[in-house]
């Protein structure tokens, strides 16, 4: 039920004009030419690219458009071999199910390329393709170059301003999050923060996609994140403090990310005596850290009176330091989640992880077996129309997008919607250039429509595909009955081949993710207060950096569980206030090891070491577990000392996996 409310996205104004011009004007050119059945093809691949336009840099916009269209030109050639060929045809695109399922597992571009492959092998088999064959991927592949077109359109103008809007979200997430510190609002605003960061190191480091090396705007936008991380570990010891901050701190975040979206060319360098970006800075006073700010870098801060609020201080004005003035050194800038390997190291790895991994052979088995059953049913059995059971499928059948479940449900309400429209489109719009305009309308909803849910992509998808489609069959109203039927079927194949009767339906792995997590939470303890936490805290930043993003995946995989039927969604809600209590240990151990790095004494290596003991304790019972696990021994510790709350999140843990009467 939740799927079918819309959700509270913006329109993209700008996608929805590209989506327009891209679907319309190709059909346009195509009936002036008089070649209306060319023009349609063009608008496919259109199509195809205004739905896989989902990143916001426009480097990644390249490969997300770009690359999937050349897989689909591979695929409607595959299929229109085959078209008309019976079983050869059920055996060929069984086959592309398999390699599109084991090729979506490496990666963002490569689940849009298997995709668009599956897609368009389904399509080349199913409806009559002009001759000679080259013909129809040319066609396809030109309307994802219209849309790739007008994306770049923009570039000259816009080049570097995703990225560092970004960043400056990312800022303003983090202002968000120190405004509410002490509060219940606070869990909310800090997970924001996480899939701000997330989403600005992806587009800062995409820009390296092709190229290892260190432009001088990377490395500007790299050292401002890097400097929001010790604002980010300073957030957790200001609200377990349970005192909120000076409404100063968030303003003065706030001015950060003005900066940080206004800035334009390089900076020049200052000696500030600052701590070497990409590093974590020390405690005042200590050698390396920026204790006092020259010129205008001043902020109008209150002077603190707390550690964690010194803690606060100090990281917004080593930000402060890095946003205004120094120009980052190139060699000394931390990624956070790894330096990327070249090019070529990158692809084999893909290569090696997609032929040997258990999900990707899942998964493309899984594909596999959907689409055979769907092309063997509808070869034994007469069905109008029969291709649109496969496109079903496949759109259905991709776990990395959400719940096979709801996806499935959400797609036959979504397409018995897009059909009312596309009803009233095929019986009383003649087909000629009145079909311009209309597509102008139609082709701007789906972006405004993606944006609020998969149902609403859906309907607005619908009847553009069925006006595209009746300029290569020309049947009209007639297409709209069957392809009712045929999504119905094709959702039906899906829910019980590829749900109900596929055994990692009923076996979730949430129970195994979340174990892992708890064990890197552990690793993640030791790592902060072990004999190395002060030799490398580079270190420790990507630890956590990578202890948050993992978190973070996790939290969506248990919303997406959350969705699904008994048995799995009724054991996702038990284990989801256990994903919430392990964010808090990540942010208990957090402002632990802040408070230490201002001051507090360190904790003793027995509290440390019977902390992480517990921790790889209730990893361990989670794995052996299909339920939960019982409550060991209480830890012990100074209930006054700086791992105290940590502790008290542990315990909390603990009792949250503890079996309960009438639990599941």
């Amino acid at each position: 039920m939740r799927g079918l409310r819309p959700q509270p996205a913006p329109v993209p104004w700008a996608a929805v004009a590209r989506a327009a011009v891209a679907l319309a004007a190709p059909l346009a050119v195509g009936l002036a030419a008089g070649r209306p059945l060319y023009g349609a093809l063009v608008s496919m691949g259109a199509l195809s690219g205004v739905i896989g336009d989902t990143a916001d840099a426009y480097r990644m916009r390249i490969l997300n458009i770009a690359v999937p269209q050349l897989f689909g030109a591979l695929g409607v050639t595959l299929g229109s071999l085959v078209y008309g060929e019976g079983w050869a045809a059920v055996g060929v695109l069984t086959l592309v199910a398999l390699v599109s399922g084991m090729i979506s597992s490496i990666g963002a571009v490569a689940s849009a390329s298997g995709l668009l492959l599956l897609l368009n092998a389904v399509v080349g088999a199913g409806l009559p393709m002009p001759s000679p064959w080259w013909k129809a991927p040319l066609l396809l592949t030109l309307g994802g170059a219209v849309v790739l077109v007008l994306t770049l359109l923009g570039w000259p103008l816009r080049g570097g301003v995703p990225e560092r809007s970004a960043v400056a979200a990312a800022y303003r997430a983090v202002a968000d999050v120190l405004a509410v510190a002490g509060t219940p609002a606070y869990d909310e605003k800090r997970q924001a923060v996480t899939q701000a960061l997330n989403t600005a190191y992806d587009l800062v480091l995409a820009r390296r996609a092709r190229d290892r090396g260190r432009t001088a705007g990377l490395v500007r936008q790299l050292a401002q994140l890097n400097a929001l991380i010790p604002v980010v570990e300073a957030a957790p010891a200001a609200h377990l403090s349970g005192r909120p901050l000076p409404a100063e701190v968030p303003a003065a975040v706030r001015a950060l990310a003005a900066a940080v979206e206004t800035a334009d060319g390089p900076r020049r360098r200052e000696p500030t005596g600052g701590s070497p970006l990409g590093t974590h800075p020390g405690p005042p006073g200590t050698p390396g850290s920026p204790t006092t700010p020259t010129g205008p870098l001043t902020l109008p801060l209150p002077p603190p009176a707390t550690p964690s609020e010194r803690a606060v201080d100090h990281a917004l004005r080593h930000a402060a330091t890095v946003i205004r003035h120094a120009e980052p050194d190139p060699h000394n800038i931390d990624d956070l989640l790894g330096r990327p390997a070249s090019l070529r190291i990158r692809t084999r790895r893909a290569i090696r992880d997609a032929l040997l991994s258990h999900g990707s052979w899942r998964y493309g088995l899984r594909l596999a077996l959907c689409i055979g059953l769907a092309q063997a049913l509808v070869s034994l059995i007469a069905v109008p129309r029969s291709y649109w059971v496969a496109l079903t499928v496949t759109f259905v059948l991709k776990p990395d997008f959400g719940s096979v479940f709801s996806r499935a449900v959400l797609r036959a309400l979504g397409t018995a919607a897009g059909l009312v429209v596309a009803a009233l489109v095929l019986a009383e719009v003649e087909r000629g250039w009145w079909d311009v305009p209309v597509m102008l309308v139609l082709a701007a909803l789906i972006p405004a429509s993606t944006a609020k849910g998969y149902a609403f992509q859906t309907a607005a998808i619908t009847p553009v595909i069925l006006l595209l489609s009746d300029w290569l069959n020309r049947q009209g109203f007639d297409l709209v009955l069957p392809r009712l039927y045929d999504s119905l079927l094709g959702c039906a194949i899906v829910l019980v081949a590829g749900y109900l009767l596929w055994p990692e339906s009923w076996h979730t792995r949430i129970g195994d993710r979340l174990a892992d997590t708890v064990a890197d939470a552990a690793r993640y303890v030791a790592c902060a207060f072990g004999p190395e936490a002060d030799a490398d805290p580079a270190a420790r930043g990507r630890a956590r950096r990578r202890l948050y993003r993992d978190l973070s995946a996790v939290r969506s995989e248990f919303q997406r569980a959350l969705t699904e039927p008994p048995p799995t969604g009724t054991r996702a809600t038990a284990w989801w206030p256990l994903c919430v209590a392990v964010e808090r240990i990540v942010d208990a151990t957090t402002a632990a090891r802040v408070r230490v790095s201002h001051g507090a004494p360190p904790p003793t290596h027995v509290e440390v070491a019977d902390v992480e003991r517990q921790l790889r304790e209730l990893a361990a019972g989670l794995r052996t577990s299909h339920v939960l696990v019982e409550v060991r021994a209480e830890l012990e510790g100074d209930e006054e000392g700086v791992l105290a709350p940590l502790r008290q999140e542990v315990r909390a843990a603990r009792a949250i996996a503890s079996p309960q009467p009438n639990r599941p």
